[in-house]
């Protein structure tokens, strides 16, 4: 019966010229029992939604389960994102604008931070003081995550390339410890690792630059919002209650952190004194700061220069699935 039908719905289009998106009409047919979200301890609102089973709760009527995966960077999120193992995933605004660049059907579409949680960073007794330092020295990154757009941008205003420097491609965490074990000379860092990393490490960071931090953005896939825009719209939500449950009740968000992490309360407070959780719509100041991230990295050479870096943004960033309250 199905095949039918869906042959006649085919048709139906075909003689109207039109056409559903790949995926759609499978999505469509078959009802969501899952919800696929990831956690991440650079989002701490969704720690929140995690800790507190707001979304368990919203869904449980309705007989869909919620599945949490850890995103340990943006990379990672964008990859579980491009695989179809994540419905909704937390990422840098620009990691996720050259994740999109690249191919991934994503749409950003809720802002859960504005943090700087990026930062270059080396060891307390380091010489190094300035980004020019760093040519022929080697230095920990994640690539596709925020600190490695942060990195080839600083080393750009220094007048260097990636190839001015020994890029050492590991995990944030493994990062962190081989700039301990003095594997690498500095590390593109990300809190709350990069505070845990001067609080308990004597690390220094001795390159910072707030406004080139880009905005922590959720992606939802392409496919899974066209065929569930209701489901997206109470997703976002809950996610609204679980940020103006952070803001209300800071002791209980430093408390879901330090558990989540098992990091000390002085290393989450320092993580919390550089993100701010005063957003959430998404919109033009985020497609703004996307946007000067992308163009930096096109004069990087990182975006062939014959993308469409605002386009690229514009397809991006995808405001209608807010709650009404927060536009």
């Amino acid at each position: 019966m199905f095949t039918i039908n869906r042959r006649i719905t085919l048709g139906l289009l075909a003689a109207l010229g039109l056409t559903l998106p790949l995926g759609v009409t499978a999505a469509r047919a078959q009802a969501v029992k899952e919800i696929r979200i990831d956690w991440a301890t650079y989002n701490p609102v969704s720690l929140v939604l995690k800790d507190k089973g707001l979304l368990e709760e919203e869904f449980k009527k309705d007989g869909i389960s919620i599945r949490w995966v850890q995103s340990a960077g943006s990379n990672k999120a964008l990859e579980f994102l491009n695989a179809g193992s994540l419905d909704f995933g937390s990422t840098a605004g620009a990691a996720a604008l050259v994740g999109k660049i690249n191919g991934n059907p994503i749409q950003s579409i809720y802002v859960y931070s504005r943090p700087e949680w990026t930062a270059l960073v080396t060891k307390g007794d380091s010489a190094i003081k300035t980004v020019a330092d760093l040519k022929g020295k080697r230095v920990a990154v994640t690539r596709g995550t925020d600190p490695h757009i942060f990195l080839v941008r600083a080393l750009a205003e220094s007048k260097l390339t990636e190839k001015d420097v020994k890029l050492v491609l590991l995990q944030h965490a493994d990062g962190r410890l081989a700039l301990e074990r003095g594997d690498v000379e500095a590390w593109a860092g990300l809190d709350p690792i990069m505070a845990s990393a001067e609080i308990e490490g004597g690390a220094r960071l001795f390159y910072r630059k707030p406004e080139a931090n880009t905005w922590g953005v959720l992606n939802v896939r392409e496919e899974f919002a066209a065929a569930n825009p209701e489901i997206v719209k109470r997703v976002l939500k809950v996610y609204e209650q679980a940020r103006k449950a952070s803001l209300a009740n800071p002791a209980d968000l430093t408390k879901t952190l330090v558990a989540a992490t098992k990091l000390p309360d002085a290393v989450i407070a320092r993580q919390l004194e550089r993100t701010e959780l005063t957003h959430g719509p998404i919109g033009k100041p985020q497609a703004d700061s996307i946007l000067a991230a992308g163009l930096a990295l096109q004069e990087a050479g990182v975006i062939e220069s014959g993308v469409d870096v605002k386009a690229s943004v514009a397809a991006l960033i995808e405001p209608k699935y807010l709650p009404s309250t927060t536009q």
